[in-house]
């Protein structure tokens, strides 16, 4: 099934919910549970008789969709594919705009440069790279290194004249890998080292980009004029006070009856994912964890949640890094004939055969293995590396003497 969630445009624009609260709902959750209403009962008509399991496969805002109809509508799905999800909308939309403002004027003394956000990101990885035992030009421990900032930092011996950071630029650097926070409480989580790439995206131009200023203007304060220049802390509080249309996945203990019937969750986060935190995925798996014990048991047994070094949003590696596992929306990404994992097409190295087999075998998802292929999107180039992603909290590390670019020299400890 699919849904155009309850109006008509083109993905970025938000116009349509200037003043109207019910497509807001609609977009929130409405139009989602409606479709997969509608869906069931079309299969229904058709063959004579209910599906017998149905899965659930999205990222992005598809992730935070699909855990807001598991929260609410716990029958609506058996399993559940879940990649970076946008769950905590409120605060994803205003930390974008915070980001994008915090990297302006484009003449302001502390704005960084296209070249400058390279330069940090290449000494980023010559920092953090090794950190997790394997030099492999993949941060698979980012929360591990402690990056010095003077070896960017203009006036330090040997750093590129062309690419270093003034004080004020360090400042704005910092203030992206730092957690939001508004009187002294988590607002939203900052970004991971090794996700400087995706900055091209989120800080570099004359504006915001329109997903974080167009949700303030149509969805929070139904006021077109507003612009980044207006922007302060208020705006969070105002977010986080009324949630237009209901967006937040935030009914953390929600999942207790999709757990209790059977329903299994297997979510993922690329850490160099600049788009939506990889620690806002952190945030609620632990806080889901937490509001459901003791009475659904350890959560592992029925939610778990993967990292997966470098990867960006949802798909891609800027490093070659191993992220194509048949998730959401990836194999869309390689053309409009692709399912599954070519040459691979088995539930250890496809996440969504390997979630069925937990629904309907008892299996637990252990390990998946990721590919990364010689020409990115390219399966025919054939496989550059191939590893293990591991259930959090444990994370895959390399055999001694092991081939990096062999799953088989990879163990989930």
């Amino acid at each position: 099934m699919s849904t155009d969630t309850g109006h008509n445009s083109t993905s970025s624009d938000l116009t349509w919910a200037l003043h109207n609260p019910e497509r807001q709902t609609d977009f929130g959750y409405r139009a989602m549970h409606g479709s997969v209403v509608f869906s069931k009962a079309l299969v229904n008509g058709y063959y004579g008789e209910a599906p017998n399991k149905s899965y659930y496969s999205g990222c992005s805002t598809g992730g935070r969709q699909g855990l807001k109809e598991a929260q609410l509508y716990s029958d609506s799905f058996d399993g559940m594919l879940i990649g970076a999800p946008a769950w905590w909308s409120t605060g994803l939309a205003v930390w974008t705009t915070r980001i994008g403002v915090n990297n302006l004027p484009l003449t302001g003394a502390g704005h960084i440069t296209i070249p400058q956000i390279m330069g940090l990101a290449a000494e980023v990885k010559k920092q953090c790279d090794s950190v997790d035992g394997v030099a492999d030009g993949i941060i698979s421990a980012p929360e591990n290194c402690t990056f010095d900032f003077t070896k960017v930092t203009c006036g330090t011996p040997g750093v590129n004249a062309s690419t270093c950071l003034t004080e004020a630029q360090v400042v704005t650097a910092k203030n992206v890998y730092a957690d939001y926070l508004v009187n002294d409480k988590l607002a939203f989580p900052g970004l991971l080292l090794g996700s400087e790439n995706l900055w091209l995206v989120m800080m570099t131009g004359s504006a915001p980009i329109p997903l974080g200023q167009d949700y303030v203007r149509y969805f929070l304060l139904g006021d077109p004029s507003w612009n980044w220049t207006r922007f302060n802390d208020s705006i969070m509080t105002l977010a986080a006070d009324q949630d237009p249309g209901h967006l937040t996945a935030d009914h953390f203990d929600g999942l207790s009856e999709f757990q209790s019937r059977g329903g299994r969750i297997l979510m993922y986060h690329g850490d160099a994912d600049a788009l939506i935190p990889t620690r806002s995925s952190d945030y609620f798996y632990n806080r889901t964890a937490e509001a459901m014990r003791p009475e659904s048991g350890e959560i592992r047994d029925w939610f778990r949640y993967f990292r997966v070094p470098g990867m960006g949003h949802c798909a891609g590696s800027a490093v070659d890094a191993p992220w194509y596992f048949a998730g959401a929306n990836q194999a869309g990404g390689l053309g409009t004939d692709r399912f599954s994992v070519a040459g691979f097409e088995d539930n250890e190295h496809d996440a969504l055969l390997a979630l069925v087999d937990w629904v309907e075998k008892g299996r637990p998802v252990d390990a998946i293995i990721a590919t990364a292929w010689r020409n990115g999107s390219v399966p025919e180039s054939g496989v550059l590396r191939q590893r293990a992603l591991c259930p959090v909290p444990k994370r895959a590390v390399l055999e001694s003497g092991g081939d990096e670019k062999s799953a088989k020299s990879w163990r989930c400890t």
